[in-house]
């Protein structure tokens, strides 16, 4: 909350005492209390962003008739990358906060990977602007690993100089465990410049003394469990475990059971890739919250978890309940089990079109990060001499993929796709201008499985979280072309078949987010993925899978544009 003058706490004890009218009343509504679990009328007395009096009668100079509803506090998404929904910061505010979600905590790590401290600062100057509470964390791998070329490099130093931001809590998610666990000097210098305060985690299938050695860093939150006996694990050491549901790494259901009593205080929940087709087609927050309690979970507990749970995770004291002073964040539902959301209230004022439309703009950035060089059919030939190929196994559904082996077959000296074990070509392209010498670039190649794709190409800037583009393909002709339009395109998706591009959405700030409104988007979402379905792709979210496939800290096989990387020995494949 804004710090308070005297004349404003004189204010808010006289309307808290009645003294005095409250600039917003909600009338007649019931409160869930989210810790106790009981339900009671009353009315909310608000001034300014702060509620002033709550379980007796008040009168506003504005009020709401709150019949019929229900209030809960805001909800918190304790971790996410705006950029995965593929607008921009203040088109996800008008996206998201409808749907309940008064406060986002952020990484700007895909952008940060593009543009470096300049891509955190725009997130920054959104954040001033934004109707939600907008928490920009710092991103702490910036690249994620070495190996791979990211647009930028950021240093402990560089972090600090960024410190300090009014949108700020700590150091983002430390995705680079191996570095934490072997003591690399830059993770170390990091750690320390941060030490003491909130650190975000992020360590997929770390257990047993790793974990600890990890948890021992100053590291507190994880979103990466995916399953009941890793949340376990994390949670009875010490960790607050986020549970996630994104676009493509869906673990809410396997963790549904997490939520009790016991737990609920150490629970919160998060998106961190989550386009607007799925916020469009299920909810947010919202979705997740109705979900749980649909599947048996406490519903205080459930409320719980998306709101004081997730406020004290990240020490924002001021918020998660509906209780004299506390951040004025309030939603109003006409159904808690379905969590159907038909008001917000947002720092104590409500959410409208009209107050959408007044924000202030901030110019876009990273217009010119698109550098990579067209390329031809020839450039994905891979070259071989051997059948026997490691291949990448996509998993619907998550971004953790399998390590196949593979007999594949040759052809003039290069290795060749083959449909009837589904395996397509994936390559990677350089796309910051780093390597190539104002030529084409890195190029990694390789093999994946899982797409169902049987004809032409479809290809990303979108690249988690060096963001070069990866393009999967059964035509290297196609796959060129596909390149070659998102080059024109400064950024985007694109898909080619035949010779010819049959869906494409350019996303222009950075590689990575539209200039448009986040309608537009979900629109031209819809038409790529029947397009990405009319080659056979029966992937649920075929673009964000490809998006994750150059991601090198997630098991178990990856790809870079330095080759294939083998994720559980940290290393490049030869050959």
């Amino acid at each position: 909350m804004t710090p308070a003058t005297a004349a404003e706490l004189q204010r808010f004890i006289d309307a808290g005492r009645g003294v005095v009218p409250a600039d917003l009343v909600i009338k007649d509504v019931v409160l869930l209390d989210v810790i106790t679990g009981a339900r009671a009328a009353t009315d909310i007395a608000i001034v300014g962003d702060r509620i002033v009096g709550t379980y007796d009668r008040y009168e506003g100079v504005e009020e709401i008739d709150g019949r019929g509803l229900t209030a809960v506090p805001g909800f918190i998404d304790t971790h996410l990358h705006v950029e995965s929904s593929l607008v921009t910061p203040l088109e996800f505010d008008r996206c998201v906060l409808p749907h309940g979600v008064t406060t986002a905590i952020c990484d700007p790590h895909e952008i940060a990977n593009v543009l470096g401290a300049e891509g955190i600062r725009y997130f920054q100057d959104c954040a001033r602007h934004t109707l939600m509470d907008l928490r920009v964390q710092l991103s702490s791998c910036v690249p994620a690993t070495p190996f791979e070329t990211a647009g930028a490099n950021l240093s402990a130093a560089d972090l600090v100089a960024l410190r300090g931001d009014p949108s700020g809590i700590g150091l983002a998610e430390f995705m680079n465990f191996p570095g934490v666990l072997f003591k690399d000097e830059g993770c170390l210098a990091k750690l320390e410049a941060f030490s003491g305060g909130h650190i975000d985690g992020h360590a997929p299938l770390l257990s047993g003394r790793d974990l600890n050695g990890y948890i021992a860093a100053g590291i507190r939150t994880e979103h990466e469990a995916t399953t009941l006996s890793e949340a376990r694990e994390k949670l009875t050491k010490g960790m607050n475990v986020l549970i996630r549901e994104g676009s493509v790494s869906k673990d809410l259901h396997a963790l549904i059971p997490l939520i009790d009593a016991d737990t609920s205080a150490f629970l919160a929940f998060c998106t961190d890739d989550r386009n607007p087709l799925d916020i469009a087609e299920e909810g947010h927050l919202d979705y997740m919250i109705r979900e749980a309690i649909r599947h048996g979970a406490p519903l205080h507990h459930v409320y719980r978890v998306a709101s004081w749970s997730a406020a004290n995770a990240f020490g924002l004291k001021d918020r998660g309940l509906i209780a004299p002073g506390r951040r004025a964040d309030i939603v109003l539902l006409e159904d808690v089990e379905a969590c159907r959301v038909v008001q917000v209230i947002a720092a104590g004022r409500l959410v409208t079109p009209e107050r959408f439309a007044a924000r202030e703009t901030v110019a876009p950035v990273g217009l010119a990060s698109m550098k990579a060089a067209p390329v031809e059919a020839g450039t994905f030939r891979i070259p071989a001499n051997r059948t026997a190929t490691r291949v990448i196994g996509v998993v619907p559904g998550r971004i953790i993929t399998e390590d196949l082996a593979m007999e594949l077959p040759i052809s003039g000296g290069a290795k060749q796709i083959d449909l009837e074990q589904d395996a397509v070509k994936v390559c990677v392209v350089e796309r910051h201008g780093k390597t190539g010498e104002g030529g084409v670039g890195n190029i990694g190649r390789g093999f994946v499985h899982g797409f169902g794709m049987k004809r032409g190409a479809i290809a990303s800037s979108v690249g988690h979280d060096s963001h070069n583009i990866c393009v999967v393909g059964v035509d290297d002709a196609d796959m060129a072309l596909a390149v070659n339009r998102l080059i024109e395109l400064k950024g985007g998706f694109a898909v080619a078949e035949g010779g010819r591009i049959t869906g494409e959405l350019a996303l222009p700030v950075a590689g990575l987010m539209s200039d448009r409104p986040f309608e537009a988007v979900h629109d031209a979402l819809i038409d790529l993925r029947a397009a990405a379905k009319a080659l056979g792709v029966t992937l649920a979210e075929p673009f964000l899978q490809v998006a994750f496939l150059p991601l090198p800290v997630i098991p178990h096989l990856k790809i870079t544009d330095f080759g294939m990387f083998d994720v559980n020995r940290f290393e490049l494949i030869e050959g």
